[in-house]
């Protein structure tokens, strides 16, 4: 089982249905927060390497500002082909600390 990293405090996480961008060791993360849940996936979107973090949280989902592809935060999948992905990372918070799981 592969370490834990902290990536923020919880006053830094996104407002509920927001995504920002974190950085975590040699990667950057999209952040992004979906009733009261928070989801870790890659930052770069496979298509052209558009930031989601930047993009806009929808129905549970983050859409790349770049080229509007949409993926599912819980599963990494696009909505449009369940071939294209992110990869999702688990998330977890003690105390202050946001914690996510890269391995």
């Amino acid at each position: 089982m592969s370490e834990s990293i902290r990536i923020l405090s919880r006053s830094e996480l996104p407002a509920e249905g927001e995504a920002r961008e974190a950085v975590c060791g040699n990667r950057v993360l999209c952040i992004a927060q979906v009733n009261g849940e928070i989801h870790a996936v890659d930052n770069a979107c496979p298509h052209r390497g558009g930031p989601l973090g930047q993009g806009i949280v929808e129905n549970g989902t983050v859409v790349c500002p770049w080229h509007a592809w949409a993926f599912d935060l819980k599963t990494g999948a696009a909505a449009h082909s369940p071939l294209a992905r992110v990869a999702v990372y688990p998330v977890r918070v003690e105390g202050d600390d946001v914690l996510v799981q890269l391995g």
